[in-house]
């Protein structure tokens, strides 16, 4: 009995990021994926540009964090895949331009206080 358990566990365990991958979000909870990759992107790419300190790239890190904690549904593995794909399907330009037309949108909508 206690090596089926840990059989299945282990199996589980090695099956978690693929059931990540197959998490699809939708509606509200792909808008909340959407604003967090905008906002994680652009405090990369302002940081790296040495446009923002790094003190300030790590507020709006954490920003990402508490939006994806409360707004988004399903693991943090299930979290991290789809900030993947998003972050595969939009390209650094098209993500920097939603945040400036969305970035107090996303706030607004996703508060995180």
């Amino acid at each position: 009995m206690r090596r089926a358990i840990c059989v299945c566990l282990i199996g589980l365990s090695c099956a978690t990021p693929a059931l990540a991958a197959q998490r699809v979000y939708e509606g509200k909870e792909a808008a909340a994926l959407r604003c967090s990759n905008t906002l994680a992107l652009t405090a990369v790419a302002l940081s790296a540009a040495e446009l923002i300190s790094d003190a300030e790239k790590e507020v709006l890190l954490g920003v990402t964090v508490l939006i994806l904690e409360r707004h988004v549904s399903g693991t943090w593995a299930q979290k991290k895949a789809a900030m993947e794909v998003m972050r595969d399907r939009r390209s650094v330009p098209d993500t920097l331009e939603d945040y400036q037309r969305n970035a107090e949108r996303c706030l607004e909508q996703f508060p995180i206080n």
